[in-house]
């Protein structure tokens, strides 16, 4: 089992939308698929149902262990991808995490899903703490979203320095930028020189699109509601660099 996450630092810069719409395009590739949606504020569930918003559960029994998590599970939201949706308590998880010391909470909470998921995708909620050490502890390989800003290149800077701080490995962290506007001639320098200003490439440049927001309305991935927008050819590319990244290939169907 493979485990990414996506994750930064600020909010509205469409972490959510990338991980929504990798998890559906692993999940037509048949490999089996979760999306974890840590956030409280819950927008994974809008984009994959819209109006009718798949409803979580309180956080408390499950860090008991007094239920496991397969009662958390929303099964083949598609074929092939798992949820599990977000719910308030989860504004609570830091608390939790640290009342236990010593040991990574969240790998504990993952580690039974070994057997029929081949892929954990992680939505994370902006906030640099307990939760956000513990995933990017147990996650292969962590996306960062970055508007081309010298804000967001602040806050990639500031996420690189916890990670080292942390002794959590920095060569796991992937920038993406996201909310691209080439109209903009800050949004192109920078995208001419990202490798120098990151460190590290980029794997994709998503641009700013209002078909991206209409996902939220619809409760659609991208890849259904518009698949031939330039929104959705870059999601396509960033799921082939993860794709390659992970080592992961299509599977037999596990239904």
């Amino acid at each position: 089992m493979r485990i990414i996450a996506f994750y930064s630092p600020k909010g509205g810069v469409g972490k959510t939308a990338a991980a929504v719409n990798m998890a559906y395009l692993a999940s037509r590739e048949n490999i089996s698929t979760l999306l974890w949606d840590l956030d409280p504020q819950g927008a994974a569930s809008f984009y994959l149902a819209g109006a009718e918003m798949i409803k979580g559960r309180k956080l408390s029994k499950l860090l008991e262990g007094t239920s496991p998590i397969a009662r958390f599970i929303h099964e083949n939201v598609y074929p092939e991808l798992d949820f599990i949706p977000a719910h308030s308590s989860f504004r609570n998880f830091d608390i939790k995490l640290e009342q236990e010391e010593g040991h990574n909470a969240l790998k504990d909470l993952l580690a039974p899903l070994s057997e029929d998921t081949s892929l954990v995708i992680l939505d994370c909620p902006p906030t640099l703490s307990r939760l956000t050490e513990q995933v990017l502890e147990v996650a292969d390989k962590v996306y960062v979203p970055l508007v081309p800003t010298w804000l967001s290149l602040n806050s990639w800077n500031q996420l690189r320095e916890f990670v080292k701080d942390k002794k959590l490995g920095n060569k796991k962290l992937r920038p993406f930028f996201s909310m691209v506007d080439r109209r903009k001639n800050l949004h192109r320098e920078i995208l001419d020189q990202a490798t120098e200003l990151l460190g590290t490439s980029v794997i994709a440049d998503v641009p700013y699109a209002s078909v991206v927001e209409r996902m939220g309305e619809e409760g659609l991935p991208l890849e259904l509601l518009a698949p031939r927008s330039s929104a959705a050819v870059e999601y396509r590319k960033m799921w082939q660099h993860i794709q390659s990244d992970l080592g992961l290939g299509r599977k037999q169907s596990r239904r």
